[in-house]
């Protein structure tokens, strides 16, 4: 990665950047899996919502491979993984509460922050 000069920040943020990259491995999850989020706990930059982790939810959509942004921030280049839509009920994420029963909070994670739910 390099840092932009002056005369070239107004062409880099007008032209459009694609993350999506070429699968090399199949995905690990499928849609309506249950999974359970690791509880991982990296130094600097990381997309895992701390209020997630250990917590069970169910695959809603795979949206496909991508630049991994948590080694994107460190500098350690773009590492694709597959990313998901997890959906969680809210008493999963945070226990008791006052809303109704049937609520639910849907978090897009990365594959490594995932493991399957075992019987």
């Amino acid at each position: 990665m390099r840092l932009l000069q002056a005369n070239e920040v107004y062409d880099a943020i007008r032209t459009p950047t694609n993350f999506t990259r070429e699968e090399t491995e199949p995905p690990r999850f499928t849609v309506g899996q249950e999974v359970v989020v690791r509880n991982l706990n990296p130094r600097g930059h990381t997309r895992l919502p701390r209020y997630a982790k250990g917590r069970v939810g169910v695959i809603e959509r795979h949206h496909g491979c991508f630049v991994f942004p948590d080694t994107m921030a460190h500098g350690k280049g773009p590492h694709p993984q597959h990313l998901y839509n997890v959906r969680f009920t809210l008493t999963e994420l945070f226990g008791d509460h006052d809303g109704n029963a049937a609520d639910t909070v849907y978090i897009d994670m990365w594959e490594s922050y995932l493991d399957p739910v075992t019987s």
